[in-house]
C-alpha cells in the first residue's frame, strides 16, 4: 500500500514495532493525528479465538465513560407504546415494515440498529443486508430488546459493540483524537476489560495476541497484550 507524504514522517516519529504501554501508546497515537479532521482512534484487538467455533465466538458491548465523539444516527424496529418510548429517547428513525422496504431500496443512513423480540421476524428479512455491515441486532449485545429508551440512551451516550470478524480480530472506535490522553485512556482499559471479560472458556493459551492502536489516517501503534490481561 502507498502511503504519503505525512504517513512516512510518522512512521519515523515512533519504533513501530515496539511494544508500549498502554498511556505511552496513546500519547504517540494522538500525536500522529495530523489531518485536518478529528480523527477517529480506533483499537485493533487480535485474540486466540477461533471464531469457526460456537464456542469461541466474542460478541457484546460496553458503555465507553467519554463515549465515541461522534453522533450516532439511531434506527428502531418498535411499534405502539415502544415505538414512542423509543422516539422520546431520541432515535433518529422509528417504524416496522416500511423501514425494511426502504432499506431493501438501498437506504442506509443509520449507524445503530435496535429492535423488540416482536419484530424480529420482520427485521430477519433484511439479514443479507444488515449482517455484513454489522448492523444486525444481536441480544448479546442489547440491541434486541423491550427496554427500547435505555437502548437508545446508552448508544447515544457512547455504546459501542465489539465481535470477532472473520480473521478473529476487534475493530472498534475508542474515542476522537481531540479527547485528551486521560479520556482515552479510560475508554480503552473500559473496552479491554470488557472483552477480557468475555474470553470464552474454551480458548486455551493466551488471549490477547496483539493489540494496535491508531488514528483514521496514520500508522497503528503496538501495545504490550501482555500488561493488558
Amino acid at each position: 500500500m502507498k502511503h504519503g507524504k505525512k504517513y512516512a514522517e510518522a512512521v519515523k516519529s515512533y519504533d513501530k514495532q515496539n511494544l508500549y504501554d498502554k498511556d505511552e501508546a496513546i500519547a504517540i497515537v494522538k500525536k500522529l493525528s495530523t489531518a485536518k479532521f478529528d480523527e477517529t482512534i480506533e483499537a485493533h484487538i487480535r485474540t486466540g479465538c477461533d471464531g469457526r467455533h460456537a464456542d469461541q465466538q466474542i460478541c457484546g458491548a460496553v458503555v465507553l465513560p467519554n463515549g465515541t465523539g461522534k453522533q450516532v444516527r439511531v434506527l428502531v424496529f418498535a411499534k405502539s407504546a415502544k415505538a414512542e418510548e423509543a422516539e422520546a429517547a431520541g432515535a433518529e428513525f422509528v417504524g416496522a415494515e416500511e423501514l425494511v422496504q426502504k432499506i431493501q431500496g438501498g437506504w442506509f443512513d443509520f449507524d445503530v440498529v435496535v429492535a423488540t423480540p416482536d419484530m424480529m421476524g420482520v427485521v430477519g428479512r433484511l439479514g443479507r443486508l444488515l449482517g455484513p455491515k454489522g448492523l444486525m441486532p444481536n441480544p448479546k449485545a442489547g440491541t434486541v430488546t423491550m427496554d427500547v429508551a435505555k437502548a437508545v440512551k446508552e448508544i447515544k451516550a457512547g455504546k459501542i459493540e465489539y465481535r470477532l470478524d472473520k480473521t478473529n480480530i476487534i475493530h472498534v472506535p475508542v474515542g476522537k483524537a481531540s479527547f485528551t490522553e486521560e479520556q482515552l485512556s479510560e475508554n480503552f482499559q473500559t473496552l479491554i476489560d470488557a472483552i477480557n471479560k468475555a474470553r470464552p472458556s474454551a480458548v486455551k493459551g493466551q488471549f490477547l495476541k496483539s493489540v494496535v492502536i491508531a488514528p483514521t489516517m496514520g500508522p497503528g501503534v503496538k501495545i504490550n497484550p501482555i500488561k493488558l490481561m
